[in-house]
């Protein structure tokens, strides 16, 4: 069974600066896509890999193409797959929401009218947009509370936050859509290439009705609903584009990004009083009002800065450890009663100073009931974690949200494969403490790459790895060179048999995992978490 499943850890060091930093430790997590063969005869090849329960293993080669290498499916890639379906998972939930509105609004609006003017495409466009752009803000902002119970669906909070900023980028852009198509008949009209519409004639003093509706309410709030909602479109396209420059700093960026939800309250009454009457009696209406209803309490709850606040536990700073030469820093906390214990490989929202807020920080420490500590090791990459050391002081009182988090090592796997870069290794030391007290069965290799490495902490990874039976790889870029997918391969040499486990930079590992593919990697076995807060 050794041959059958093994599991690589690699941890490596390419970070840039430019790499947004929601906080150090944190990892992404990416599953190759597979490709279906094209010729018939390999059709055949994988008729008989479903009949004799083989998996195919995409191989890449310049000259001849694409080839599958068929091997025996194990456990470890059974649950390696499993990446591949939470990734797959978020663009179904974000495509499928867009495609289910826009059923919705087809079933809504047609036929469409025979006489179909500039006008009356205009309209139809103005309301298609709108449902789009209010419906993913919706969810956006669901997602935004951070609701535990959707991490089984998507993989961990890492996929939701990646959702949310992609349903952000949708917004934004049918947003603007909606923002563009309002305009330009009055554009079209200023420049003499469209004629002034004709405007309805008020009803006549005999017809008044002095029965008061909702919609002869919603009908008397248009102009300003119209007004405030333009407003907001202005402020939101400000803020969800401060949240997509890098270079913002992240303690602004929380803080700028909770005026969102401001936003988004008012273009919810902006759609409420300017979507047709007629249309919420209709699927469509009552699908974007219910999603408008839960987006407006997810909204109050960020407003009120109710987010996570049944998994904050207090704590005040026992212990801190700076290794200098690599500006990196150990926090251990004393945890409150109510941690209800956590996972290797997850991350928590630490806030040491309610000014500057909560960071998302990995855990580096074994849960231990009978010792309430966690540990946190956090290196200086800019802003607010070069500032640590003299902001965080032994006896600081913290605050600790969590745990989240899915990048938890869990699979049949009889090996495992860890690679860590630099700071990356955080999740791997929680791993091996877990080890060291509770045995597991896996057989692992731990690479761990890095610029420079104190002896001391040389040390203590060396220790760790000894007493969780890791076989560690240790190689400082100056003195050993770049790790590359020809050296990995050389020192395990069953690794394809392995699943890969990767925390550092996205760049290296984007280069590792097409190495490994084009020569046999199976194509969901390469984890990596996707978190980043930007």
């Amino acid at each position: 069974m050794a041959a059958m499943a093994r599991k690589i850890l690699v941890v490596s060091d390419r970070r840039k600066r430019s790499i947004p930093h929601p906080g150090p430790g944190l990892c992404r997590e990416y599953a190759g896509h597979r490709r279906e063969p094209s010729s018939n005869s390999q059709f055949k090849r994988l008729n008989v890999f479903v009949k004799s329960r083989l998996t195919c293993r995409l191989r890449n080669d310049r000259h001849l193409g694409i080839g599958c290498t068929f091997q025996r499916q194990n456990p470890g890639q059974i649950d390696s797959a499993r990446t591949a379906t939470m990734l797959r998972n978020i663009r179904i939930s974000l495509w499928g929401l867009i495609a289910g509105l826009t059923v919705l609004w087809l079933l809504a609006n047609l036929p469409f009218p025979d006489d179909l003017t500039v006008i009356t495409l205009r309209n139809l466009l103005v309301q298609y947009s709108g449902v789009i752009g209010i419906s993913v803000m919706s969810v956006a902002l669901i997602l935004a509370v951070r609701p535990v119970w959707l991490e089984p669906w998507l993989g961990g909070l890492d996929k939701s936050y990646r959702l949310h900023k992609w349903l952000g980028i949708a917004g934004l852009v049918a947003a603007i859509f909606h923002w563009v198509a309002s305009n330009v008949p009055e554009w079209a009209v200023s420049l003499g290439v469209l004629a002034a519409p004709e405007r309805r004639a008020p009803p006549a003093g005999g017809a008044t009705v002095d029965i008061v509706t909702i919609e002869s309410v919603l009908n008397g709030l248009r102009g300003t609903a119209e007004g405030l909602g333009e407003k907001a479109f202005y402020v939101a396209v400000l803020l969800i584009a401060l949240a997509l420059i890098r270079r913002f700093p992240y303690r602004l960026f929380a803080k700028t990004h909770l005026f969102i939800a401001v936003a988004y309250l008012v273009l919810v009454f902006h759609s409420v009083v300017l979507l047709d009457f007629s249309a919420w009696m209709l699927p469509l209406g009552i699908a974007t009002g219910l999603l408008m209803l839960a987006g407006t309490v997810s909204a109050v709850l960020v407003l009120t800065r109710q987010v996570g606040k049944r998994r904050k536990v207090a704590g005040t700073v026992e212990e801190q450890h700076l290794f200098k030469d690599m500006n990196v820093l150990e926090t251990t906390i004393r945890l409150d009663d109510g941690w209800t214990g956590h996972k290797s490989g997850q991350f928590a929202f630490v806030t040491f100073d309610q000014s500057e807020g909560a960071h998302p920080f990995t855990i580096a420490s074994a849960w231990d009931a009978s010792d309430p500590r966690i540990m946190f090791i956090t290196k200086g990459l800019g802003d607010y974690t070069d500032d640590m050391p003299e902001r965080v002081r032994v006896g600081s009182q913290a605050i600790v949200e969590g745990p989240y988090g899915g990048f938890t090592f869990e699979d049949t796997a009889a090996r495992q494969i860890w690679i860590g870069g630099g700071i990356g290794i955080t999740p791997f030391i929680a791993r091996m403490k877990h080890l060291a007290k509770n045995a597991g069965s896996q057989t692992v290799d731990l690479f761990h790459t890095t610029p420079r490495l104190a002896p001391e902490a040389r040390e203590k990874l060396t220790a760790d790895a000894k007493a969780a039976g890791i076989r560690l790889h240790v190689m400082v870029d100056d003195e050993d060179g770049l790790l590359t997918g020809e050296r990995l391969r050389a020192a395990v040499p069953d690794w394809q048999s392995a699943s890969v486990w990767f925390c550092g930079p996205a760049a290296f590992a984007k280069t590792l995992r097409r190495d490994l593919a084009a020569h046999g990697m199976a194509c969901a076995a390469f984890h990596q978490e996707l978190f980043n807060m930007r």
